[in-house]
C-alpha cells in the first residue's frame, strides 16, 4: 500500500497523549533495557508495556528496573496471545495510540516519531521493509527470500493491498485496534501479524506503510522455527476461508 497520507476514518476520535509501546518478551535479558531506554529517547511520553512469557533469564526484572510497566504472564505462550493480553491492557488504561515491536532491537525505536506522526492521517501505520525507502540489513538471500515469499503469499491470498503485510512494527490508533476485536483474533505465532492486518483492511481502515529498516538481533535467539512457519503458511489461506 502507498505511503500517501489519507484521511483517517471520520468516526474515529482524534489521537490520545498516552502513547504506549507493548513489546512481548521471552528471554530477551539482554536486549530489553536497551530497548527501553531508546523508546525513552526517542518517544519521551510513552509509556513501554512489557508482556514477558515466564522468561528464565530475568527479562520482566530487567525490564521493571529500566522503568516499564510489566505483565507476567504463564500457562499458553505465544506471540499472539501476548499481544492479545497487552492489547486488552492498553485499551482498559486508555493508552492512545499504540504501538507494538520486537524486544530484540530489530525495530528501530527512532522510528517511532515517523509512525506517530502518520496517524495524524491513517489508522494503522505500519513500519515497512518493502516500500521505498525501507529495508533490511544484515540477513543472508535466504532470509531475505522467504520473507519476501511469506509477504507475496499473504497479499495473493487474502488481497492484501500492502507491500509488507507480515512486519510487527505498527502503530494504533487506540479507537481501530479496539474495532478490529483483537481479543477475537486467533493466530498465536507470527502469522498474529497478518491476521491483525487483514482485520484493519476488512474494517475498512486506513492503513498507511511507513519505510523502516529491519536489522538483524544485536543478541540473543530468534524465536523463529519450522513450526511456527509451518502454522503462518496454513494459517493465511485459513483466514481467507473465515472470512
Amino acid at each position: 500500500m502507498s505511503p500517501t497520507p489519507a484521511a483517517p476514518s471520520p468516526h474515529l476520535p482524534h489521537l490520545g497523549d498516552r502513547p504506549l509501546v507493548v513489546v512481548p518478551t521471552y528471554q530477551e535479558a539482554a536486549n530489553i533495557a536497551a530497548l527501553i531506554v531508546a523508546i525513552g529517547q526517542h518517544l519521551p511520553a510513552a509509556r513501554v508495556l512489557v508482556v514477558d512469557d515466564g522468561s528464565p533469564d530475568g527479562t520482566a526484572d530487567r525490564a521493571v528496573s529500566a522503568g516499564a510497566m510489566v505483565l507476567r504472564r504463564e500457562g499458553p505462550r505465544g506471540l499472539g496471545p501476548a499481544y492479545r493480553a497487552g492489547f486488552a491492557r492498553a485499551l482498559l488504561g486508555g493508552f492512545d495510540p499504540i504501538f507494538q515491536m520486537d524486544a530484540d532491537l530489530s525495530h528501530d525505536p527512532a522510528d517511532l516519531p515517523r509512525l506517530a506522526a502518520a496517524l495524524d492521517h491513517a489508522d494503522l501505520s505500519l513500519g515497512s521493509r518493502y516500500v521505498a525507502g525501507g529495508g533490511t540489513q544484515n540477513w543472508s538471500a535466504g532470509r531475505r527470500a522467504l520473507s519476501r515469499f511469506g509477504g507475496a503469499y499473504a497479499r495473493f491470498c487474502l488481497g492484501l493491498p500492502i507491500r509488507d503485510p507480515t512486519g510487527g512494527f505498527k502503530g494504533w490508533r487506540a479507537a481501530a485496534l479496539a474495532r478490529i476485536t483483537p481479543e477475537t483474533l486467533r493466530a498465536d505465532g507470527y502469522s498474529f501479524q497478518v491476521e491483525a492486518n487483514f482485520r484493519a483492511v476488512q474494517q475498512g481502515l486506513v492503513v498507511v506503510e511507513v519505510p523502516i529498516l529491519f536489522t538483524e538481533r544485536r543478541a540473543g535467539r530468534s524465536k523463529m522455527n519450522p513450526r511456527i512457519a509451518l502454522e503462518a503458511a496454513w494459517s493465511v489461506p485459513a483466514l481467507r476461508l473465515r472470512s
